[in-house]
C-alpha cells in the first residue's frame, strides 16, 4: 500500500473540474480510456469498452458545458457492470457466447446519462454473478490491482478493480448475496448496498427474486453517496419505492452518538466458520475507533433462524431464470448447469415459502435494532483468494468455498435492508480488509453518515495500490 501520489480525482472532484473549465470531459474520457487500455492486460476488469461512442459523447457534453448547462455528473467517465442494460452493448452477465445488443438502456443507465455521465464500458463479472471471485470462460480471469495474483472479489469485481485502480472515479455494481460488500473489502474501497428499490433495476422488477440490488463503488463515502444519489429513483413498474433520501448531505453531516452493535456471529451454515485472525484484528480496531469518537460499542448479535432457506430458493431460482437467455448452455461452467437444475427443484412452492419468509425474518433479526442503531461485521471471513483458487472444484466443493469464505454479507440481500463496507486496514502481506455497517429498513442516511465520519478519522481515501499493479496509461 502506498499514499496517493498524483491520484486520479474522485468522482465529485471531477465534476468540479468539468464546472469550473480547468478539465474538458474529452479529456477526462481519454484518459479513462487510456487506463483502460493499459490495465485490460493485467487487470482484466471490462467487457465491453466503447471508445468511439464516449468520445462523442464527452465531446457532446463540453458543448453543454460550454453553453452554461450544469448537471451533477456531466461529461464525467463512469463504468457500469455487465449485467446491465446498455442501449447497443450486449448484457452478457460473465456468460461466453454471442449476446444481442440490448435495445434500451436500463432505468439506472437512464438516469445516469440525464445526470450528464459517460458510461465508457461494462465491466466484468462471473456467470450470473454467482462467485465471490471474477474469472469465467467466457472472460478469463479479473485481477486485483492491490496484488495481482489476487482476486478482486466478485460478483462485481470488474467495477472494484477498475475504480481502486483509479481507471474510472467510481462505478455501479450490483449486491445479490454480497457482491458490491465484498469486492469493495477486497479492493480498499467504499461499496452500498441499498435499500432494495433504491436503484431501480428496471428492466429487471426484481432481480433473483427481490435479492440483488443495484449500488456504487468508489474511493470515498462522498463519491459513492454521489453517485447513489445520481442513480437512485423508479420506473414506472418497480414493486419496491423506498422514500426518497439524499445521501451527500449525509456524507457531511455528524452522525450523532450511536449505538454500535459489534457482532462476528453469523447465520447457522452446514460448513462452520474459520474467521481469518487478522480481520478479526481489524474489526475490533475499527470497533475501537467508533468508540473513540464518541459511540457506544457493545456486542449485539442478530438472531439469524433460518434465513439460509429464505435466500438459497431464490438465489438458484434466479439463475435458471437467468440463464435463459444463455445463447448456447453447454458453454456454461459445469457448476452453473449444477445451479440451473437445482433452480428447477426449487422453483414454485418452495420459491413462495422462501419469499413469504422475508417478513417473519426482518422482525427476528431487526429486533437487534432495539439495542443498537448500527451493526458491525466483518465484511469477509478471508482475505481475497488467489486467481485460479477454485478452479477444478465441483459444485458442492465451491458451494463450501463461498459459504465459508463470504458468510457475513448475504443475509442483508433476503432483508432488502442497506450495508456499506468500509476499509479496515490491511493484512500482513498488504491485502485488504473490509468491515461492514448494517442497519434496519431505509436507514442508508445514517450509515453514509458514519461511514464519512470513520473516512475522516482513518484517511483510507489516501493509499492506493503498488504503482506496479498498475500500469501507467502513459
Amino acid at each position: 500500500m502506498t499514499p496517493a501520489h498524483r491520484p486520479h480525482p474522485g468522482l465529485a472532484e471531477l465534476a468540479a473540474l468539468l464546472r469550473e473549465g480547468q478539465l474538458s470531459s474529452r479529456a477526462a474520457v481519454e484518459e479513462a480510456l487510456a487506463r483502460v487500455k493499459a490495465t485490460q492486460p493485467t487487470l482484466n476488469a471490462f467487457r465491453r469498452v466503447r471508445a468511439e461512442a464516449a468520445l462523442a459523447e464527452a465531446e457532446e457534453a463540453d458543448r453543454r458545458l460550454a453553453a452554461g448547462e450544469r448537471l451533477p455528473l456531466l461529461g464525467v467517465p463512469v463504468a457500469i457492470k455487465d449485467d446491465t442494460d446498455l442501449a447497443g452493448e450486449p448484457t452478457a452477465f460473465g456468460c461466453a457466447g454471442a449476446f444481442p445488443s440490448a435495445a434500451a438502456d436500463a432505468e439506472v443507465v437512464r438516469r445516469l446519462r440525464a445526470a450528464g455521465a459517460v458510461v465508457v464500458g461494462k465491466t466484468n463479472t462471473p456467470e450470473i454473478g454467482q462467485w465471490a471471485f471474477t474469472e469465467g470462460r467466457g472472460f478469463g480471469a479479473t485481477r486485483n490491482p492491490w496484488d495481482l495474483d489476487r482476486s478482486p472479489g466478485g460478483s462485481s469485481g470488474g467495477a472494484a478493480a477498475a475504480v481502486a485502480a483509479g481507471v474510472v472515479p467510481a462505478a455501479i455494481g450490483s449486491d445479490g448475496a454480497g457482491s458490491i460488500r465484498i469486492p469493495a473489502a477486497w479492493t480498499h474501497l467504499v461499496g452500498i448496498k441499498p435499500q432494495r428499490g433504491r436503484i431501480s433495476a428496471w428492466p429487471e422488477p426484481e432481480p433473483f427474486h427481490g435479492l440483488t440490488v443495484l449500488g456504487p463503488l468508489a474511493r470515498t463515502v462522498a463519491d459513492a453517496a454521489l453517485l447513489l444519489d445520481v442513480a437512485s429513483g423508479n420506473a414506472p413498474g418497480d414493486p419496491h419505492r423506498p422514500a426518497p433520501q439524499e445521501m451527500l448531505p449525509a456524507a457531511g453531516r455528524d452522525p450523532g452518538r450511536l449505538r454500535i452493535g459489534l457482532s462476528f456471529h453469523t447465520a447457522w451454515a452446514v460448513h462452520p466458520l474459520r474467521l481469518d485472525p487478522q480481520i478479526r484484528a481489524a474489526t475490533l480496531e475499527l470497533a475501537e475507533t467508533l468508540a473513540r469518537l464518541g459511540h457506544d460499542v457493545v456486542e449485539a448479535d442478530p438472531r439469524y433462524g433460518l434465513v439460509g432457506p429464505a435466500q438459497l430458493p431464490r438465489a438458484l431460482a434466479g439463475i435458471r431464470a437467468w440463464a435463459r437467455r444463455v445463447p448456447d448452455a453447454a458453454l456454461l461452467d459445469p457448476r452453473t448447469r449444477s445451479n440451473i437444475r437445482r433452480g428447477a427443484l426449487l422453483d414454485g412452492p418452495v420459491l413462495r415459502a422462501a419469499r413469504a419468509a422475508e417478513r417473519p425474518l426482518q422482525r427476528r433479526i431487526g429486533a437487534v435494532f432495539e439495542q443498537v442503531d448500527v451493526l458491525l461485521t466483518p465484511t469477509t471471513a478471508a482475505p481475497p483468494p488467489r486467481v485460479g483458487a477454485t478452479d477444478g472444484l465441483g459444485p458442492a466443493a465451491m458451494d463450501r468455498t463461498m459459504i465459508t469464505t463470504c458468510p457475513y454479507a448475504w443475509p442483508w440481500n433476503v432483508l432488502g435492508w442497506p450495508g456499506v463496507n468500509v476499509p479496515a486496514g490491511f493484512t500482513s502481506t498488504g491485502l485488504p480488509i473490509g468491515c461492514q455497517l448494517l442497519g434496519p429498513a431505509a436507514s442508508e442516511a445514517r450509515l453514509v453518515s458514519l461511514a464519512a465520519q470513520l473516512e475522516a478519522d482513518r484517511r483510507w481515501d489516501l493509499l492506493r495500490p503498488p504503482a506496479q499493479a498498475v500500469p501507467s496509461a502513459g
